[in-house]
C-alpha cells in the first residue's frame, strides 16, 4: 500500500522535508526572483493533527500570528487591517493596499458563494451530514482566473481542502500547488488543521488524520542560513521538547470565533488592555482564553513596546505556548524571571 510519509507532529514532518529539499533537491529554480532548491510532488501525513506547533528555538515560530491567521481564515476575512498587524510583510502581496487576494483562503472557504447564501464550507458540512461516506467534500481555493494577470502579486498556494468522514473521524487532505518549506509550511499546517478540527466539532466527529500534498516543495536560498541552524539544533539537542496541544472545545462555533475576534480587535487597536484575571473571567473556554492572552501579550510588545511583558500574564499561558513566546520575543524572555 502506498501512503504518504507518516509523522505524529508537524515538527517531525517539517524537519524531514527541510532535509529532503536541502540535501537532495531535484531542481534548482529561480521563480519570480527567488532562487530555491525544489522537490516535486511530495507529501506527508499527521496521525495527530493537534500537534501543530514546532518547538525549535532557532525557528522562533510566531504562535501569535499562527492563531491570528487561523481565526482570520475561520471568519472568512481578507482585510489587511487585521492580518497586516500580525504580519506586516503580507501588505506587499496586496494589489490595492486594502485586502488580500488568493492568499485569503478563508474568504474562499467561509464566505457565501454562488448566490446560495451559504459558504462552500457549510455546503460541504451539509453534504457530509447527509452522505457520511461522500467523496465530494472538496473545497477548492485556487482558481484559473488567478493566472489571467501575470503581474498578480497574490496567487493562491492552496489548491483545495478535501474533507472525508470515515468511521466516526474527520480526515482531511490538503493540496498545495507550492509550499515554501521554511516560511509557509508551518503556518499553513497550523491553520488548515485548525479548520479541520473546527469542522470535526461542527459534525460531532473525532479528529482523524491530516495529509498534506505539495506540487513544488522548496526552500529559498535566502533562508538557507536559518534552515541550517534549525537542522543543526535538531541534530544536536539533548532532548526533544514536547508539549501536547489541547483539543478544541466541541462547543466552538461561528459565534465563538466572532466573540474572540471582538477581543482581538479591541487589543489590536489598543482600545483596551487585559490582565490575567480579566481574561480568566471572560465567557470563553480556557482553550480560547489562552489565545486572548497571546493577543494581549502582543499588544504590550507592539503598542507599549515594553522591555518585559506582564509576568503574571505570561505565566497564565500553557507551558508550550510560553516556551514559544519566550524564544520568539525578547520582552517575554525578559519577563521569565518574574513568572511565578
Amino acid at each position: 500500500m502506498l501512503t504518504a510519509s507518516t509523522f505524529t507532529t508537524v515538527e517531525e514532518a517539517y524537519l524531514s522535508l527541510l532535509r529532503l529539499a536541502t540535501e537532495r533537491p531535484e531542481h534548482l529554480i529561480d521563480a519570480r526572483g527567488h532562487a530555491a532548491r525544489e522537490v516535486i510532488g511530495t507529501s506527508f501525513r499527521l496521525t495527530d493533527p493537534r500537534q501543530r506547533l514546532p518547538y525549535l528555538a532557532e525557528r522562533k515560530a510566531n504562535v501569535v500570528f499562527q492563531f491570528a491567521e487561523a481565526l482570520w481564515y475561520l471568519a472568512g476575512r481578507r482585510d489587511l487591517d487585521m492580518i497586516g498587524y500580525y504580519a506586516p510583510s503580507m501588505r506587499a502581496s496586496s494589489a490595492d493596499g486594502i485586502r488580500l487576494g488568493g492568499s485569503a483562503y478563508g474568504y474562499s472557504l467561509f464566505s457565501p458563494a454562488g448566490g446560495t447564501g451559504q459558504s462552500p464550507f457549510n455546503q460541504v458540512l451539509e453534504l457530509l451530514v447527509s452522505e457520511p461516506d461522500s467523496k465530494r467534500g472538496y473545497l477548492p481555493v485556487f482558481s484559473a482566473k488567478e493566472l489571467r494577470d501575470r503581474a498578480n502579486p497574490d496567487v493562491a498556494c492552496l489548491a483545495g481542502l478535501h474533507l472525508l468522514a470515515r468511521d466516526g473521524q474527520l480526515h482531511m487532505v490538503c493540496h498545495m500547488r507550492a509550499n515554501d518549506l521554511d516560511c509557509g509550511l508551518l503556518s499553513d499546517v497550523f491553520s488548515f488543521t485548525m479548520i479541520q478540527e473546527y469542522a470535526a466539532a461542527q459534525l460531532g466527529l473525532d479528529l482523524g488524520t491530516y495529509t498534506h500534498t505539495i506540487g513544488s516543495a522548496h526552500v529559498n536560498d535566502a533562508n538557507a542560513d536559518r534552515v541550517k541552524r534549525v537542522l543543526d539544533e535538531a541534530d544536536h539537542r539533548p532532548s526533544v521538547p514536547y508539549f501536547p496541544f489541547p483539543s478544541m472545545p466541541e462547543t466552538t462555533g461561528s459565534a465563538t470565533i466572532a466573540y474572540i475576534l471582538e477581543h482581538e480587535e479591541a487589543l489590536r487597536t489598543n482600545e483596551t488592555r487585559y490582565s490575567a484575571e480579566h481574561i480568566a473571567g471572560l465567557d470563553l473556554a480556557p482553550y480560547w482564553q489562552q489565545v486572548v492572552v497571546l493577543f494581549e501579550l502582543y499588544r504590550q510588545i507592539r503598542h507599549e513596546k515594553r522591555e518585559a511583558v506582564d509576568a503574571d500574564l505570561l505565566a497564565a499561558l500553557g507551558t508550550g505556548l510560553r516556551w514559544l513566546m519566550v524564544r520568539k520575543w525578547p520582552a517575554c524572555a525578559a519577563a521569565v524571571g518574574g513568572v511565578r
